[in-house]
């Protein structure tokens, strides 16, 4: 399929099963004049097609399969949930980007759209592990997902469950200053903002 060039329209399908979910992709698509929506029985003419699954697994990726068989499809997953799926098939099923629900905002997914066209060349990080991005998440295919280590996993988890700082010190027989140092060092790790945001990010991609 040839690449959209830079000003081009680029026509979108889109897949929700969840009314609501579908209605605010299709509110994105109508925000901007270079994205155009396909009926649904013109998806195998998309320059890219939207999919959005709580879960991204296997069944996810023979879903794609099946919405369009069309050597060269390519695929934007907006997940609302986890990522379950092998990176590799989902590269050789058309996947090309994925979006978290809770981040995908207007501009985020009008970006995201064209860079699945092709019709824009932008720098987009590992889908496993989202990067801050102007308080939103994009991601790609491609890179290996940041790793946490052992005592990251452990503070993480007693955050998760609601302890304080000086609570998992004692837990952990850890200084409070090496909590506090344990804990910055994982939202460093995995590019968050603060605690609750790398704990819902741990969690989200399985890590604790």
């Amino acid at each position: 399929m040839p690449r959209q060039a830079v000003g081009e329209t680029v026509r979108v399908a889109i897949h929700a099963p969840a009314p609501l979910v579908r209605a605010g992709l299709a509110g994105f698509v109508a925000l901007d004049p270079r994205l155009h929506e396909l009926p649904r029985d013109r998806i195998g003419e998309a320059d890219a097609i939207v999919v959005a699954v709580d879960v991204a697994d296997a069944s996810a990726l023979d879903l794609l399969h099946r919405l369009c068989d069309r050597p060269g499809a390519r695929f934007l997953v907006v997940v609302g949930k986890k990522w379950r799926a092998d990176l590799s098939a989902a590269q050789k099923r058309g996947v090309r980007a994925v979006v978290w629900w809770d981040f995908c905002s207007p501009d985020v997914f009008a970006r995201s759209v064209r860079a699945v066209a092709g019709s824009e060349e932008i720098p987009l990080p590992s889908p496993l592990a989202p990067e801050r991005a102007e308080h939103h998440v994009v991601a790609s295919l491609g890179r290996a997902e940041p790793r946490l280590n052992a005592r990251e996993v452990d503070v993480l988890r007693l955050i998760a469950e609601g302890k304080q700082c000086d609570e998992i010190a004692l837990e952990l027989s850890y200084s409070e200053r090496t909590v506090r140092y344990i804990l910055y060092g994982a939202m460093k790790r995995l590019r968050t903002r603060n605690r609750a945001h790398a704990v819902s990010h741990a969690i989200r991609a399985g890590l604790i």
